[in-house]
């Protein structure tokens, strides 16, 4: 099992039993496990909920939508029935703490499901997971079939009449699934592309029933948070983001790895402090802070706090949480190209803005990095971007747009220096060369 790294300056609320054996149930329960969904089931969804509000937890995957609020959305009566879906598709580049969850504490997902459940008046909970964490599904797998064997999940969970069933899923490594709508479609066995909204999942969501989908981190905090009780855990955090966050800080840093933070703690600190600094001694260059997908920073923007309010008013967001460090030997341009192919790829076609869009850019791009660009071409890709920008059926067009404008608007005189510098001439390289060669 991989070593964890640590901080003085982490709160561990939803890692606390991160490297204490919690993948072992009887572990799991002796470290406080399956209480808080008793309390829950003694207590009520109005309580659940009540409590969820309170806490300020927002969404972790990357929307950062209050998940209290969320849950009450669902309608209490339905003829359909309810279901809650976890969203364990952790493919935003860049991101990786879902992954360590898993790893370390499955038995707080499932937990968080069962809480979930009662909240909204669902019997059945499903865990969907990465395609390419196939090692982890056998994990979750276990840890859901010893959970069944203890009673506390099936008929009658631990004796109170009550019944909740979990299934686990893996995708088949498609980005777009992430996106809730696209991930409710491969579950049902279709192609997973997203649905156009009205109607909403809290109304009609998976096999037409109404839904609760949340990101796998979000869920885990559930049981925490009715543990400690919702204002406890809210102070933990800065002003509308309660509690604690866990950040994947990779790139050129010294300590490398995931760490447990208040909700608007410093980013400078967090690269500098926590993570041990720039590594080799280097300068830093810029910074993407929350995965792929978030505008990137440059070097004198990053004294900010780490909450959605403070990163949507420094012009970027919060994201996913996978904070990448660029030190000075990085070149942007082939950042940016990077960046572009790989939503390029992922798009999954259905609607022409990013299907088109995320094309022309690589194609531009590509042009640029083997020297062939001229400078009417950065105009030319901050045209696409921006012409994607808010005009597709799912956020993964403007997943691919917001850090490619980001990129030529704050390093414009990088891309016209490169292709000052660049000629025609230079070899030839494909972007799967590039991406195959590091």
């Amino acid at each position: 099992m991989p070593s964890l790294v640590s901080h003085p300056d982490e709160v561990k609320v939803v890692s606390r039993r991160f490297g204490l054996g919690a993948t072992d149930i009887d572990k799991y329960v002796e470290l406080d496990g399956y209480k808080a969904v008793q309390q829950a089931i003694a207590k009520g969804p109005e309580w659940i909920i009540t409590e969820m509000k309170a806490s300020g937890l927002r969404g972790r995957g990357g929307a950062g939508f209050p998940t209290g609020m969320k849950w009450s959305f669902v309608p209490k009566q339905s003829e359909k029935p309810k279901y809650v879906l976890v969203n364990g598709d952790e493919s935003e580049p860049g991101t990786c703490k879902d992954h360590v969850l898993f790893l370390h504490d499955p038995h707080a997902v499932i937990e968080g499901t069962m809480i979930a459940g009662l909240a909204i008046g669902s019997k059945l909970g499903f865990i969907y997971l990465r395609g390419e964490y196939r090692y982890l599904l056998k994990i979750v797998e276990k840890a859901v079939a010893d959970a069944y064997a203890k009673g506390f999940l099936g008929k009658n969970i631990f004796g109170t009449g009550v019944d909740f069933d979990i299934i686990t899923q893996t995708g088949a490594g498609a980005y777009e699934v992430g996106e809730e709508s696209a991930l409710m479609e491969s579950l049902e066995g279709k192609r997973g592309v997203p649905r156009i909204k009205p109607p909403f999942p809290a109304v009609v969501g998976l096999y037409g029933g109404p839904t609760v989908i949340n990101n796998a981190e979000t869920i885990a905090n559930a049981p925490h948070i009715l543990l400690m009780g919702g204002e406890a855990y809210a102070k933990l955090g800065s002003e509308r983001n309660g509690g604690t966050r866990l950040f994947g800080i990779s790139g050129h840093v010294e300590r490398p790895g995931v760490y447990e933070l208040p909700m608007g703690y410093n980013l400078k600190r967090a690269i500098y402090e926590v993570a041990g600094g720039i590594k080799d001694g280097k300068r830093l260059k810029a910074v993407v802070p929350g995965g792929s997908s978030c505008p990137v920073m440059t070097a004198d923007e990053i004294d900010v706090g780490l909450d959605f309010d403070q990163m949507g008013k420094a012009g970027t967001m919060l994201g996913s949480g996978g904070i990448v460090v660029l030190d000075e030997s990085v070149s942007i341009v082939e950042f940016a190209l990077r960046t572009i192919a790989f939503y390029q790829h992922e798009s999954c076609g259905w609607c022409i803005p990013c299907r088109e869009g995320t094309d022309w850019i690589k194609k531009t791009l590509t042009r640029v990095y083997n020297g062939g660009g001229n400078k009417k071409d950065v105009d030319n890709v901050q045209y696409l971007a921006e012409n994607m920008l808010g005009r597709t059926f799912c956020p993964l067009g403007d997943a691919a747009a917001m850090p490619t404008i980001a990129f030529v608007k704050k390093f414009r005189k990088e891309f016209e220096d490169y292709i000052e510098g660049h000629k025609a001439g230079t070899p030839i390289i494909t972007v799967e060369q590039l991406v195959g060669a590091h």
